[in-house]
């Protein structure tokens, strides 16, 4: 089934006109890993894929030797549009496309390359990233998937006011006692939509020494806490994933 990627290209940024720049080509090239070229693939799947590419059978004294080559010359030119790859399998596992499946490999495992364009704007040694729609499309619908679950969680908690001062109480310094149903509502939203792991863990902070009391005292309060703060940290540790 066929598959298509994309290896692209950190954006130029230097006193060059921009058509200049966006004519200017990148090489993604081989780079040594404990004295030998960066190989994308595993000895046994090199056997299997590159036995059509090599000039020598897999059996010939001069295997390793051609194999290493191949690598150490390794070098994929990444221009403004980047580089379309076919990584897609037949029914029986092969590639549909060995070239391009080889440089996806050799691109997954090189130093230089992020799997998102977020990973390489964070890290400068990164200088370019594969654009997986596939990928890109599950990782957003698995935050839906979360966003939904923790709507669901906040909308039976929020049906009950006396449960949200409880949870409230819990998750903040506020004392909803004197608050109304309303702002106790909106306070519990914009923890439920804490942007970051960070906000979320200190807000945690705020009732972790609480839970045991609160498991003693409440068990229902506790599993709204639970449902609420257990959907908003799996979601905001897989954006971070």
């Amino acid at each position: 089934m066929s598959k298509k990627i994309f290896l692209r290209r950190r954006e130029v940024n230097n006193h060059l006109p921009k058509a200049v720049q966006a004519e200017a080509v990148m090489k993604l090239s081989s780079v040594y890993v404990n004295r030998q070229p960066l190989k994308g693939i595993t000895p046994k799947e090199e056997k299997e894929l590159m036995q059509g590419i090599l000039d020598v059978s897999p059996e010939h004294v001069d295997w390793p030797r051609y194999s290493k080559k191949f690598w150490a010359e390794m070098t994929i030119p990444v221009g403004f549009t980047g580089v379309e790859l076919e990584v897609g399998v037949n029914e029986d596992g092969s590639p549909l496309s060995i070239m391009d499946y080889l440089k996806y490999k050799f691109a997954l495992k090189h130093p230089h390359v992020a799997l998102t364009k977020e990973e390489m704007d964070k890290d400068s040694a990164k200088r370019f990233y594969i654009q997986d729609l596939t990928r890109e499309d599950k990782v957003k619908n698995t935050e839906i998937q979360f966003n939904k679950d923790a709507d669901k969680e906040f909308i039976k908690l929020s049906s009950n006011p006396k449960n949200m001062k409880r949870v409230l109480r819990l998750l903040s310094n506020t004392n909803p006692d004197r608050m109304t149903d309303e702002q106790v509502e909106n306070a519990l939203y914009e923890i439920k939509n804490s942007k970051t792991i960070e906000e979320f863990n200190k807000v945690k902070d705020k009732y972790r020494d609480q839970v045991q009391y609160l498991i003693k005292n409440n068990l229902r309060a506790y599993r709204q806490v639970s449902d609420v703060a257990g959907t908003r940290q799996l979601q905001l540790n897989n954006n971070q994933q």
